[in-house]
């Protein structure tokens, strides 16, 4: 997740549902989150459980503005989990967890307002 994208920009192309229901959108569950002071720019390690059967996967994220990584086990996010794993640093990025700008272009991450089950499809 970076912080590139503002507020003001204007909307992507139409696309068709087909490529809509190609972008794998699932939630999960931060099990452990810590500092990535190796990545060029503020980050958090996130290993995030999106259950049976995506299982665990991790990413990094620049979401320090806002977030502590002893804050974040314990939360649901929602993530693009069908993109190419990516390499930063030393570390494999395997997710996209997803988020919006604020008015400030600092990072708020998404994710449901209630507790839902673990690998749900957003839809």
């Amino acid at each position: 997740m970076s912080k590139s994208k503002s507020a003001s920009e204007a909307p992507a192309g139409e696309i068709g549902f087909a490529d809509f229901l190609k972008v794998d959108i699932r939630v999960g569950r931060i099990l452990q989150a810590e500092p990535f002071p190796e990545a060029r720019k503020p980050a958090i390690k996130l290993w995030v459980d999106f259950g049976e059967p995506i299982g665990l996967r991790k990413t990094s994220a620049q979401i320090t503005k806002y977030y502590k990584p002893e804050d974040l086990p314990g939360r649901q996010v929602v993530a693009v989990v069908n993109f190419p794993a990516k390499q930063i640093g030393a570390f494999m990025s395997e997710i996209l967890v997803l988020g919006v700008p604020d008015a400030e272009g600092e990072v708020v991450m998404l994710g449901p307002d209630r507790e839902v089950p673990l690998g749900g499809r957003m839809y």
